[in-house]
Formats: structure tokens, C-alpha cells, sequence
């Protein structure tokens, strides 16, 4: 079991699917959901990178598949191969996805159409694929939105298109397989101590704008993420479906000017 700020998570006897699960945040719900007990399979792209990951968690309850979220057969494969290995599925993390900052005119055709099957096709294909799953266990559809997707910024509008097309997904399926005993929410960190943003992390003029933005003032860790993720998963979040949920240390509490 998880212990998270004196609330305890149990996932015993769970089976949990989390995209993008090799690195980043997903590295890091993965590795507190296997604290809480679940059976958790992770999902990558590159083999090194799940064998790594493989070895991070060292965890008999660990599964790992190398798929492509963007390609809808590749993850159709990849449920039906979960679900054949342990019978179910009760929670599904979208959290694969890529960033690609700059102007438009600057984004190439090439890193658009990676940038939408990676956050808007694999969003797509994985809540297509799992849903009636998750239908059949009661179980919880969690993405991985931001804050980018909740309100424009300079420099990313791509990055920030993709991730609004996540945040009204989830509102829409929510309401879709509410019914149906399915919840689905998301969480919108700003920005995460993660490799994809590591430019902006080592340029000290850059991060002090953004830390600037920031409440609590500092950059979130993957670890400030992952147990929100189990907490909207777990029972008590039982009446939260449809939710967007800012972790992001503050920052949507201001007007976006940061501190003078």
C-alpha cells in the first residue's frame, strides 16, 4: 500500500494500464501504484527504455509492452494481450505524449502529425480500446492533460491545441460512460522536472520566468503528480468524473503575470 501524506491507497488485486509508463511521470505512477499493490503493465516505444524501467521498479507485479499509441492496431494488440494475461482491466493511464514548442509557422508538418498521434490519436485509440473494459469492472480512465490545454501560451500553440483536445475528451466521455459506471478525469500539471523540457529547465533565465508563475514556487517532480492520479482512481474520488485537475503549485491561481 501507498502512503501519500497519511492517506493510504490499496490497489490490491488491480490491474493497471499506464501509456507512456517508462520514464517521466508515468515511471512514477507506476511505481506507486505497485506500492499500493496493483498489477501494473507499462507501455513504451523503445525497448531500452521499458528494460530500464524494468529494472527501476524491480517488481514481480510489473508487465511491460513495447507499442505505438498512435497506431490503433498496435493498441487494440496491446488490450486485448493485458486483458488475455490477467483477466481485466480497472485502470487505464493515458499519459503517453510528446511536446513540440515554437510558433507555427516555425512546426514543421512532420512534428505536428508526430505530436497528434502521440496526444490525440493515442488518447483516441487507448479510450476506444479500453473503455469497455473498464465498463465491465467499474473502473477509472485517467489522462494526462496540462495546464497548456486550459488556456493559451506564448510559444506552444500545438503543444497547448493538443492538450485542450485531451481535456474536452474527458469531460465528453465522462458524460458518455457515466452511466455506464466508468469515470474519467484527468490531471493538468504545469510544468514537470522531465526530460522533454529539459532545455527549459537548464536555462536559468527562462526557468526563473516560469518559477515566477508558480505559487509554491518551484518546478513540480513527477512525484507531485502520480498520487492525484491514484487518488482520482481510487474510491475516494467515487463522485469526481469529468475533471480537468490543475496540479500545478498555483499557477492557474493567478492572472498568468507571475510575481513583480
Amino acid at each position: 500500500m501507498s502512503l501519500v501524506e497519511n492517506v493510504t491507497f490499496d490497489y490490491v488485486g488491480k490491474v493497471v494500464l499506464i501509456t507512456g509508463g517508462a520514464s517521466g511521470i508515468g515511471l512514477s505512477i507506476a511505481q506507486h501504484f505497485l506500492d499500493a499493490g496493483a498489477k501494473v503493465s507499462i507501455v513504451g516505444r523503445s525497448q531500452a527504455r521499458l528494460d530500464d524501467a524494468r529494472r527501476t521498479l524491480d517488481s514481480e507485479f510489473l508487465s511491460a509492452y513495447q507499442a505505438d499509441v498512435g497506431d490503433s492496431d498496435s493498441v487494440r494488440q496491446l488490450v486485448d494481450r493485458v486483458i488475455d494475461e490477467h483477466g481485466q482491466l480497472d485502470v487505464v493511464v493515458s499519459n503517453a505524449g510528446g511536446y513540440v514548442p515554437g510558433d507555427i509557422t516555425d512546426v514543421s508538418d512532420e512534428d505536428w502529425h508526430a505530436l497528434r498521434s502521440s496526444n490525440i490519436d493515442g488518447f483516441f485509440y487507448l479510450a476506444k480500446a479500453t473503455l469497455p473494459a473498464l465498463e465491465r469492472t467499474s473502473g477509472s480512465f485517467i489522462a494526462t492533460s496540462s495546464i497548456s490545454g486550459l488556456s493559451g501560451d506564448w510559444g506552444q500553440a500545438v503543444y497547448n491545441a493538443s492538450k485542450a483536445a485531451i481535456a474536452m475528451f474527458v469531460k465528453a466521455l465522462a458524460l458518455d460512460w457515466g452511466g455506464r459506471g466508468v469515470r474519467v478525469n484527468a490531471v493538468a500539471p504545469s510544468l514537470v522536472n522531465t526530460e522533454p523540457v529539459g532545455g527549459i529547465l537548464s536555462n536559468p533565465e527562462l526557468l526563473s520566468v516560469v518559477e515566477r508563475r508558480i505559487a509554491l514556487g518551484r518546478v513540480a517532480e513527477p512525484e507531485d503528480i502520480a498520487p492525484v492520479v491514484l487518488f482520482l482512481a481510487s474510491d475516494a474520488a467515487r463522485y469526481v468524473t469529468g475533471v480537468v485537475l490543475p496540479v500545478d503549485g498555483g499557477t492557474t491561481a493567478s492572472n498568468g503575470q507571475g510575481r513583480l
